[in-house]
């Protein structure tokens, strides 16, 4: 033993393991205390701040962005991390206008309330499934694809709407605007339980098992016999079933269907993306989505708060999305680079 001992280098220093306080662990600690800092400093700016109240108006402003990322998350988690034949969903926010559409239209026709919202959430998930459909069985780039279904809902909105403003109200809505425990809308409650949703599907049950596996190593997943295009065609439709999740939460803030719900793309992916780096291994999770959604909820709300410029949350959001991307394209390359030492 003490010649081995003695065969040992001994460089005089204290030697700390390198995934301690490597790449992934900076970048994981730097996005906490990002938003350690940002949320302290604006509780400092402005005593408004950190009520109940206006935390509970941040969740409740979050959550259409927040169901969209969640969304998105899922597709992101079953098509990989490929640049060209990942997974993206470009038109879940377009789709969030359909589906808010159809809702509002559906209304005004005379449906009942109850058929008002199945045919909203079958229009989410139909576009999921054309997506699917483009991505699995045409083999499109999903690029490619969810930005042609991008525009093709936003086409069928304009034709139902005329692109004018559609009222909506009813039950549900009246429900969603409502206070709840603690006088928080039922809305921020929303955005909570949504999540929850996601997380035990995503990352509690054997779906999610599969569907990780179908995203991180397809292949192998196909040689063990897993369906594979049936989970990334599920990750789909699951997206699209958000943004009709997203769409009544839509209609109830803005009370009906309004032209523009493609601006909610940019926040949404954004979103998406910065939950990388809230997750303990720098991948794609419901639960950092949620972290990130509210992160840039909290940007947003401060800039309100201290008079700034909302045009400068759209350059932050913009920042953020080329941030986590650069970094973890790098870490990644440094990983790969030690794993071949």
């Amino acid at each position: 033993m003490s010649k081995v001992l003695d065969a040992a280098p001994r460089t005089g220093k204290l030697e700390i393991p390198e995934r301690l306080f490597g790449a992934q662990w900076w970048l994981r600690s730097g996005a906490a205390l990002a938003f350690a800092v940002v949320f302290i400093g604006f509780a400092v700016s402005s005593p408004l701040f950190f009520t109940v109240a206006n935390l509970a108006n941040v969740l409740q402003q979050s959550v259409v962005v927040g169901i969209l990322g969640f969304g998105l998350t899922v597709v992101l988690i079953g098509g990989g991390a490929d640049p060209l034949r990942g997974g993206l969903d470009l038109s879940v926010a377009a789709n969030l206008g359909l589906c808010a559409a159809v809702y509002a239209v559906a209304q005004r026709e005379g449906a009942a309330p109850g058929t008002a919202l199945l045919l909203t959430l079958a229009a989410g998930a139909g576009v999921g499934a054309l997506n699917a459909f483009a991505v699995i069985a045409l083999r499109i780039f999903p690029l490619l694809a969810t930005l042609t279904t991008m525009n093709l809902c936003a086409g069928f909105e304009l034709v139902l709407t005329q692109n004018t403003s559609v009222p909506a109200s009813g039950v549900l809505l009246s429900f969603l605007l409502d206070n709840g425990a603690f006088d928080v809308p039922h809305l921020a409650y929303a955005l909570l339980d949504v999540a929850l949703l996601f997380t035990v599907l995503v990352h509690y049950t054997p779906f999610g098992l599969r569907l990780r596996a179908t995203g991180a190593h397809r292949d192998a997943a196909q040689a063990a016999g897993l369906r594979t295009n049936r989970y990334l065609a599920a990750s789909y439709v699951l997206s699209g079933i958000a943004a009709a999740l997203a769409a009544l939460a839509s209609t109830a803030l803005l009370s009906g269907s309004s032209p523009g719900a493609g601006e909610n793309l940019l926040a949404t992916v954004a979103a998406a993306l910065l939950g990388v780096v809230f997750s303990r291994r720098l991948v794609p999770t419901i639960p950092g989505t949620l972290l990130a959604v509210l992160f840039i909820g909290v940007i947003s709300n401060g800039f309100q708060l201290d008079n700034v410029s909302s045009y400068w949350v759209n350059g932050v959001e913009g920042a953020l999305i080329l941030f986590v991307v650069a970094t973890t394209a790098l870490v990644r390359r440094h990983a790969g680079n030690h794993a071949h030492d």
